[in-house]
């Protein structure tokens, strides 16, 4: 409620004579599609750090096409996640369920951002060849590396539960949310490969270290506040 209310002020002040409508559900689930998008992908775990690799030592692009299979792959898990928490809306639309199910979210949040500030990307580290190769055949590694991975189904489940993402008799709106999650994953690969690029001549594997420990600062406090605001109430994302 509290996001509505901001935006409907926010499009008063900056654009009181906008000649067109906007319904703000829509940018509301644009916002959760894009931040979920990118909380998914944030973390340096092996293909974050292939990410890196690549954009270091075969260029910008290779390390973006890294990024774009492993958001195939996340959309991917994200669309099997809302497909299978659809078929139990009846208990999740209960106003207790909804209730209990956001403070485990925020809890599984809590318990990811915990995880990426403690974990250390770089030990298990595998050096990425010099041999460029083609892009598709980068993206395609990528996508394989992250789908290997199916444990991001429990994310995106506490993610969904916790932004009341899943709506599944509007599909329209849900292909518009599943598009912002795979625009917010590109946005991350984006802002990353172009930081990494801009310094690659002091960029070291301290550097994958400090963004992951960033992340999981950014990915602990505010699910902190998340899990207060459900508890007493102060947030609600419907």
């Amino acid at each position: 409620m509290q996001i509505n209310l901001l935006f409907r002020s926010l499009i008063r002040t900056f654009a009181p004579d906008m000649p067109f409508p906007i319904h703000i559900n829509i940018v509301d689930l644009v916002l959760k599609g894009m931040l979920i998008g990118m909380v998914a992908s944030a973390p340096m775990g092996p293909v974050g750090v292939l990410c890196v690799q690549r954009t270091l030592n075969k260029g910008r692009w290779y390390g973006m096409v890294t990024g774009v299979g492993a958001a195939v792959s996340d959309i991917i898990y994200a669309g099997i996640t809302g497909f299978g928490m659809a078929f139990v809306m009846d208990f999740i639309n209960n106003e207790q369920n909804k209730f209990y199910l956001q403070i485990i979210g925020s809890v599984l949040l809590l318990a990811f951002g915990i995880y990426t500030w403690r974990m250390d990307p770089t030990k298990n580290m595998h050096r990425s060849g010099q041999q460029r190769g083609s892009l598709w055949y980068n993206m395609w590694t990528a996508f394989l590396v992250t789908f290997s991975n199916p444990l991001i189904v429990f994310l995106f489940m506490g993610l969904f539960a916790q932004f009341a993402f899943v709506i599944p008799d509007r599909p329209f709106e849900m292909l518009i949310g599943f598009a912002s999650i795979v625009g917010g994953a590109l946005l991350w690969w984006y802002g990353l490969t172009w930081l990494v690029n801009k310094i690659r001549t002091i960029f070291k594997e301290d550097g994958i270290r400090i963004i992951n420990q960033i992340i999981g600062a950014v990915v602990t406090v505010f699910s902190v506040i998340y899990l207060f605001g459900t508890v007493s109430n102060l947030f609600t994302f419907f």
